[in-house]
């Protein structure tokens, strides 16, 4: 429960790679469970992506962050937005 008696909501993500073969994604190490929803980002042909240091460095530190444990709930996250429109 949060502060103001609300449920709170806290979703886990994972991180992972793959290769696509036949069409279908195939994800290395553990496999997702069955029925899992995922969002796949794929770099179009041929076009790197690039971070100058202090991008480099401000990833670097938030994947530490992460790791750590220290992250923003959903619910925070969707409640931070600011108003569409």
């Amino acid at each position: 429960m949060s502060l103001s008696g609300e449920a709170t909501i806290i979703l886990r993500m994972r991180v992972v790679t793959g290769r696509v073969e036949g069409g279908k994604i195939v994800v290395e190490g553990e496999p997702l469970e069955e029925g899992s929803t995922v969002t796949v980002l794929a770099p179009e042909a041929n076009e790197a992506f690039e971070l100058g240091e202090k991008e480099e460095a401000a990833l670097l530190r938030a994947i530490e962050e992460a790791d750590r444990g220290d992250v923003v709930t959903a619910e925070a996250f969707f409640r931070n937005l600011p108003p569409r429109g």
